[in-house]
């Protein structure tokens, strides 16, 4: 396939994406540039040369002009010119020492010319060049598919500046300057939206079906388009820094990558044509049958395991980007689709990450204000998660949040303040049993699923107990059991306590959950699973997930998550949605199963076409139809993966 970059500049490329489209390091020529003319459009100039090589062979046919006995002149001209480009890239091939099917179809031409078979080598030659012709029009699908992400982002963007609104190019747009898109408008960058409401529809980007609703304080992505009302939008990242630039850079650096399985379908294909041209010569030397010598050539064909297999590729990769995942080249891919094992971190991946009270029980008749209020007081000046929920659950219920006059805290117990003269305590159950104050405390502890209990005691007396645990994403239960579906084993890996790991693993139904894992000690689980030959997924957001990503054979980072664990990760997942997990995990399957039919397939098609050229039941033009035929059903087998553009 064409080694050039899938998305190629062209007007309507937004300026501030062109560089990154047209570099040196995307632009460099692969090792299978012996394919680079399949990765065009139709051109006049083929439609020309498949026409010339047609009429010349109806004038073959009726003998219109035969100056010489036994020698078609209109045959070998004709033949010669319009084969120019398989003869052109022989020629190249031989040079290279490289063995592929222009050269082993040249061997073919030359053969039936030499025989007298003007005719044959004129339809041949026809075949062959509308093949390419075809074979163009698929992959230009292909590329125009991804190039399709192309058209999510306007040219030129309404910006605030001195009190103005003005329009300006995209590339001159400015990180903190107010955006202004109207409805219907598509939103240029990332940001957070300043003024006004409207509904998003983010399909390109998350592959959310549903528009979102936004107003101040929302995040917006560029190449996601407004649909109700205007939006005034504080850029935060511009071109390739925006979700949208990252996403169409992966796809490009994913094309230029190769993965293992293209590179054995490039040997295959090279042994094929070895494997063509010894049964042929066998099949000469037994029956010293030219024409059938001449079959066994031609019959076998090795381009859609060579045009096919990286076609795949292209389109898992591009579904996967529609879909809301980048995948960082068609190694991670490949890796994907082998896995059988997925590590889970919890808190940001299975979780929001942002613990909420779920129950405030009381202890001496004391109600959930008074006991917010002095928790929240105590908790005022601590950064703890749990401290922040506490702080939340006061705003909500208008409760004037007050600075302590003294504060104290202790590493994993809680923390002592003063206000107004009271000592207020707030923490583990050790740290009021070691404060004497036990009298009045719930007697019922609810650890086992998994919340947080904090407790609360003010001027000697207990006040009750705040439950707090973390809010599972609610795609997260079903993800995990669409995984286990796929057969894959489920584990789930926390910092968090042991309990409340197992209360979590619990509720989603994972088969395994290990809590109090310090950051070297996740990654050393993936270490020993891969030395017992598991494929390893690691599912992580934060830097405590980077070591463990960087060991497991694809490592998948959360797109909310920290810059670290993005840069360690090889897929990222940009809306944060675990379903995009399963569908990315699927089409790897898919886009394996694809390849591995086109293998077999070709393998198949083949061998018996060697077979019954060999035996006499195939002549030379029967040959190069079956050739035809079978190298276009393997690339359109492989375009079932390509993503339908998004109206």
């Amino acid at each position: 396939m064409s080694s050039s970059p899938i998305i190629e500049k062209s007007p309507t490329t937004p300026p501030h994406l062109s560089q990154t489209r047209n570099s040196p390091e995307l632009n460099e020529p692969g090792p299978d540039a012996e394919h680079e003319q399949h990765g065009h459009g139709v051109e006049l100039a083929e439609l020309a040369r498949i026409a010339f090589v047609a009429l010349a062979a109806a004038a073959v046919w009726f003998r219109l002009w035969e100056p010489f006995p036994h020698i078609g002149v209109i045959g070998i001209a004709a033949t010669l010119i319009g084969g120019y480009p398989i003869f052109k890239e022989a020629f190249e091939n031989i040079v290279e020492r490289k063995m592929t099917m222009e050269l082993s179809m040249t061997i073919a031409l030359l053969s039936a010319l030499a025989i007298g078979e003007f005719f044959t080598a004129l339809v041949i030659t026809g075949f062959v060049l509308a093949a390419e012709v075809l074979e163009g029009l698929t992959v230009g699908r292909g590329r125009r598919a991804i190039q399709s992400l192309l058209d999510f982002l306007p040219r030129t963007v309404a910006v605030r500046r001195n009190g103005e609104v003005i329009e300006v190019p995209s590339d001159q747009v400015q990180v903190d300057e107010t955006v202004i898109v109207k409805p219907g408008g598509h939103i240029p960058v990332d940001g957070i939206v300043l003024s006004g409401r409207s509904f998003v529809e983010e399909a390109a980007i998350t592959g959310e079906a549903m528009s979102v609703e936004k107003a101040q304080g929302d995040a917006v992505y560029a190449g996601t388009m407004n649909q109700s009302g205007a939006l005034e939008i504080g850029a935060q990242k511009l071109g390739r820094d925006t979700t949208f630039g990252r996403i169409v850079e992966a796809v490009e650096r994913a094309e230029k990558s190769r993965a293992p399985i293209q590179k054995t379908a490039d040997r295959l294909a090279g042994y094929l044509v070895y494997f063509a041209l010894g049964a042929a010569i066998l099949t000469f030397i037994i029956t010293h049958n030219v024409r059938s010598t001449i079959s066994v050539v031609i019959v076998a064909g090795a381009c859609g395991i060579a045009a096919g297999t990286p076609l795949a590729i292209l389109g898992a990769i591009g579904r996967a980007a529609h879909q809301g995942a980048i995948i960082k080249g068609g190694l991670y891919l490949e890796a994907l689709a082998a896995v059988d094992t997925v590590l889970l971190d919890k808190t940001g991946t299975l979780t929001f990450g942002t613990p909420q009270i779920r129950e405030v029980v009381s202890a001496n008749g004391f109600g959930e204000e008074q006991i917010i209020a002095a928790a929240s007081i105590a908790e005022r000046k601590s950064e703890h998660p749990l401290a922040k929920a506490v702080v939340a659950r006061a705003t909500e219920l208008a409760i004037p949040l007050v600075d302590p006059d003294e504060f104290s805290y202790t590493p994993g117990r809680g923390v002592r303040v003063r206000h107004r003269g009271e000592e207020i305590v707030v923490g583990s159950l050790a740290l009021l049993v070691e404060e004497g104050m036990t009298r009045g405390l719930p007697a019922d502890s609810h650890s086992a699923d998994g919340a947080s209990e904090v407790y609360v005691a003010r001027a000697g007396q207990v006040l009750g107990t705040i439950r707090i645990a973390d809010v599972l994403r609610p795609e997260a239960k079903n993800a995990i059991a669409a995984m286990r579906q796929m057969g894959l084993k489920t584990v789930l890996l926390s910092g968090d306590t042991q309990a409340a790991t197992a209360s979590v693993g619990r509720g989603l139904g994972v088969d395994e959950a290990v809590g109090g894992l310090l950051p070297e000690q996740k990654a050393k689980w993936v270490t020993e699973l891969r030395s017992k030959g598991r494929n390893v997924a690691m599912v992580g957001d934060g830097i405590n997930d980077a070591p463990a990503l960087v060991e497991a054979n694809v490592g998948i980072a959360m797109g909310s998550g920290t810059d670290v664990a993005r840069e360690s990760a090889d897929v990222i997942l940009i809306g944060s949605d675990l379903s995009k997990l399963v569908e990315t995990l699927r089409v790897a399957r898919r886009c394996r199963g694809i390849i591995m039919q086109n293998f077999v397939g070709t393998l198949v098609v083949d061998s018996v076409g060697v077979g019954m050229a060999a035996f006499g039941f195939l002549n030379p033009l029967l040959a190069a139809f079956i050739h035809v035929t079978s190298e276009l059903a393997f690339i359109l087998n492989s375009t079932r993966l390509l993503p339908r553009r998004v109206e």
